[in-house]
């Protein structure tokens, strides 16, 4: 099967590397421009295109993909169908309607709920048991189309942003190269979503991370493992930025906020309901550390807040 494949990040580089894996024929590869990145400020290339540049595979990053030069430039790779992973940019009816298959989306969730930008981080926020990967047919919706094919996967109570996506990223891979041949041969059954049930998936901004200590600890425990690396839980001790990494529920009471227990290890703070553990933090302005080795030039004192 000839495949024109877009994509930009690590997540859609883990589906490119499998359908290479797998025997497809690439066409060509649709990514987001080079980006500057670090202080000198130099463009480097998307984990998408590393991938295409290392097997030879052309490479077209447009600025907007329905600039109708754009569009037309795709028919210039003949593709059975093109495949979609978390490219980052809406592709317009005319895209959709090119390749005799149409275009198929490898999305992290198990649809319809978490449509949007962000179902990994949210899944994991909401106390999910389980996710997946959809593959879905493309529309002009926001990840409305019909479900071809998913696979799911239970998520493990110490769950991480970053531990999950990278399950999924594996994950996403297995399903697309199980689907294509279903597709190719006609046999799959494409089901509607039920748009009742579903629920959206904002992008994540920085200010997110942000703690509110009047959350039960469950709720905070979840958003620091959501937000693992990046945007981070943070709160503030002194007036300054103190990022949470590792934490676990602990038993305690006290205001939203007040530092209840400060042992060798770790610093116990309460919410309102319950109380977190700080295992592992970042103060402003330094790296990532055990408490353990912060509490060796700092002692915060029980009943002082984080706020």
């Amino acid at each position: 099967m000839k495949i024109l494949f877009m994509g930009t990040p690590d997540f859609a580089a883990g589906s490119l590397k499998s359908l290479i894996n797998a025997g497809h024929e690439i066409t060509a590869v649709v990514t987001q421009p080079d980006k500057p990145k670090g202080r000198s400020g130099k463009p480097v290339f998307s984990p998408v295109k590393e991938v295409a540049v290392a097997h030879g595979i052309p490479v077209l990053q447009p600025e907007r993909i329905k600039r109708p030069e754009e569009t037309a430039r795709l028919l210039e790779y003949p593709s059975d169908i093109y495949v979609v992973a978390a490219f980052g940019q809406i592709l317009s009816g005319e895209i959709l309607n090119q390749p005799r298959l149409g275009c198929i989306n490898v999305h992290a969730s198990l649809l319809p709920k978490y449509r949007g930008a962000s179902p990994i981080q949210r899944v994991i926020l909401d106390g999910e048991k389980q996710t997946g990967i959809t593959i879905m047919q493309m529309d002009e919706g926001l990840d409305t189309g019909d479900i071809l094919y998913s696979k799911s996967i239970d998520i493990a109570s110490d769950e991480t942003f970053e531990s999950l996506h990278d399950k999924l990223m594996e994950l996403g891979g297995e399903a697309l190269t199980e689907a294509l041949p279903l597709i190719e041969a006609g046999t799959v059954t494409p089901v509607k979503q039920d748009d009742s049930i579903s629920c959206y998936a904002p992008l994540i901004k920085k200010e997110d991370g942000l703690i509110d200590w009047k959350k039960s600890s469950g709720a905070i425990y979840s958003q620091i493992r959501a937000f693992n690396p990046w945007p981070g839980a943070f709160t503030h001790l002194d007036g300054r930025i103190l990022k949470i990494w590792e934490a676990e529920p602990a038993d305690g009471n006290g205001a939203p906020g007040e530092i209840i227990s400060v042992d060798k290890k770790s610093v116990t703070v309460a919410c309102s309901e319950g109380a977190i553990r700080i295992l592992s933090l970042q103060p402003e302005g330094k790296k990532r550390m055990d408490t353990a080795a912060f509490l060796l030039g700092n002692r915060p004192e029980e009943g002082s807040r984080l706020s």
